[in-house]
């Protein structure tokens, strides 16, 4: 697992102990309200199933720890019993708030969000209004204590359901929860411009969203040794994002999305799959439905690797999850609010985020196996993921081997590429996907060192570090 922490002017390594439980423990967690297949962990870390809307009690009691800010995202909210009975929100919001929380909620104004009904009408909320071309305020995120003096409080989660009954307890859902005072402040600032404030009052005159809003203008976070990228849409052009992530796959490829409508990204797909990627995808009916031509496309390219639900609720997933079979070539989990569509990247407020970590990637794969082999009936005999010639591990690892802690960073890149790592840099050798070598650099002996790309042509190119460790990188 590579692990990295950021200080000013300076990359610092760290080997980190990890058992069998301190992922738990971590600063990053995730949860999934559907059946999880715990026979593929490989790190011997089972993913977090909550079962009959425990996901709803989990978020109240992550509201119940506030001590000073609250702000909600939220694109529909209806504290409905249609399938079950679940924990109130609003009243853990409300209670919050009693104890003298400052809570911020927005929401969109097009869904029906009846649950807004059940809060203290001092706290104020704000819709983005209905428009005629159907664009929507469609984030899921929660941010506490972004600005405490503390920043072990910061909270900020993301996820891909809507809070309801059929959500909670039927639909297929993921979340994160990230303890990281950055990121969230990050979040904040996204909030505060749709907000068109930084007080508790919102100023519907100055609130922006869709495309009134600008990038924040930070993408790039390290959480708890990860590297977290963060992209809201429009402003950050999300889908450019989900096509170079799923370029980046080497061994195997997951994607699990309620509505693909770009057919660029199912031609991304498809293509991974054919040179060799192993690649599976699971969509909801609204899919075939919404993008016909990218239901043929993954329908054909996929054969049966490609599966569309064919449950009575809805597969409401947005996640890829990118290489956990190989820890050697950053795997990494990409999740969030965001459909795959041209509104979601385009005009409507989403936000992804792109987890570089092998745990986190294991974790996410227990789930999507679970889903793909109950929605398709068959079996599924897993690809253990190996790193220098041994089984995969999260324990500690030897700092002469030091395959796992290399970071490669940005990727894409368009003028400078950095790669760090605990040991040493010693060679580093780009080649273009026929085979032609592009850049080489031998007798570097350091931690990190800065390769100028900007003369590179735009496409995908395979980097040799150190004459062993290969990963790819994608020049814009």
């Amino acid at each position: 697992m590579k692990k990295i922490r950021t200080i000013p002017s300076v990359i610092a390594f760290a080997v980190l102990l990890v058992s069998n439980t301190t992922f738990g423990q971590s600063k990053i967690k995730a949860y999934f309200n559907q059946p999880v297949n715990t026979g593929l962990a490989t790190f011997g870390i089972d993913a977090a199933y909550l079962p009959s809307a425990t996901l709803a009690d989990t978020i109240a009691a992550y509201i119940g720890r506030a001590k000073y800010t609250v702000d909600i995202a939220q694109y529909d909210y209806n504290q409905d019993n249609s399938k079950g009975n679940y924990t109130s929100i609003a009243a853990a919001v409300d209670t919050a708030y009693a104890h003298g929380v400052t809570v911020r909620w927005i929401y969109d104004a097009s869904a029906s969000n009846h649950g807004l009904s059940l809060l203290d009408p001092g706290i104020h909320t704000l819709g983005r209004p209905v428009n005629s071309s159907g664009n929507i305020m469609h984030n899921k995120f929660i941010i506490i204590d972004a600005n405490s003096g503390n920043p072990e409080d910061a909270i900020l989660s993301t996820g891909s359901e809507d809070w309801s009954s059929e959500m909670f307890y039927k639909d297929f859902n993921n979340r994160l929860f990230i303890q990281d005072s950055a990121l969230a402040s990050a979040y904040t600032l996204e909030f505060n411009m749709m907000w068109g404030s930084t007080t508790a009052v919102p100023d519907s005159s100055l609130a922006e969203f869709g495309t009134a809003k600008t990038p924040i203008g930070i993408n790039t976070f390290h959480v708890d040794g990860h590297l977290v990228e963060l992209y809201f849409s429009p402003s950050d052009n999300p889908d450019s994002h989900i096509a170079s992530t799923i370029l980046t796959a080497n061994k195997d490829l997951y994607v699990g999305v309620y509505d693909i409508t770009r057919t660029g990204d199912a031609t991304d797909i498809v293509n991974m799959s054919r040179s060799g990627v192993y690649t599976l995808a699971v969509v909801d009916p609204y899919t075939p439905t919404s993008s016909p031509s990218v239901n043929s496309i993954l329908s054909t390219g996929l054969g049966s690797n490609y599966v569309v639900y064919n449950g009575y609720y809805l597969y409401h997933n947005k996640m890829m999850i990118v290489d956990p079979s190989d820890t050697c070539s950053d795997p990494m989990v990409l999740t969030g609010s965001e459909n795959w569509t041209s509104a979601g990247t385009n005009y409507n407020d989403e936000n992804i985020v792109i987890i570089h970590s092998d745990t986190l990637a294991n974790l996410y794969y227990q789930y999507f196996i679970s889903n793909f082999t109950t929605f398709s009936g068959g079996s599924f005999t897993p690809s253990n993921g190996i790193c220098g010639g041994s089984m995969a591990t999260t324990a500690v690892q030897s700092v002469n081997s030091n395959q796992d802690d290399i970071l490669m960073f940005p990727n894409p890149a368009t003028t400078e590429l950095t790669i760090s790592t605990h040991g040493l840099v010693k060679t580093v050798a780009i080649n273009d996907l026929v085979g032609r070598t592009v850049y080489t650099g031998n007798d570097i002996n350091s931690q990190s060192v800065f390769v100028d790309v900007s003369r590179l042509s735009a496409g995908v190119y395979m980097v040799k570090i150190n004459g062993s460790t290969v990963r790819k990188f994608i020049k814009e």
